[in-house]
């Protein structure tokens, strides 16, 4: 069994800055790509940024320079460093993380619960 724990949200003020963590833990041999997605009301689920285990990272053009996603491979964790956030960035975030729970399994993509932050005035 694999778990993905997610924490950092809440409600900020625009211009503001939030930290968000996901912690796996359960049956891991390897995690190969971390990443965040989030997914506001009516709309759907996107891609925020995403992090490989060794270090190569990617993000949507909306988040480019304000974001920052990193990880910690002895810890199994993957953060979101959110600066300079806006109306517009409020959503539920979700952790998405692919791992391989034994050398001879294939990898499966797993999901944190989420967690909401909220930007406003």
């Amino acid at each position: 069994q694999v778990q993905l724990v997610e924490s950092g949200g809440g409600l900020v003020q625009p211009g503001g800055s939030l930290r968000l963590s996901c912690a796996a833990s359960g049956t891991i041999f390897s995690i190969n790509v971390m990443g965040w997605f989030r997914q506001a009301p009516g709309k759907q689920r996107d891609l925020v940024a995403a992090i490989t285990s060794g270090g190569s990272t990617m993000y949507a053009d909306s988040v480019k320079g304000r974001f920052t996603v990193s990880r910690d491979n002895a810890k199994n964790t993957v953060y979101l460093q959110m600066n300079s956030l806006n109306p517009e960035d409020t959503a539920v975030y979700y952790c998405n993380a692919h791992i391989k729970p034994s050398n001879s399994a294939p990898s499966y993509a797993y999901w944190g619960q989420g967690t909401q932050v909220t930007v406003s005035s």
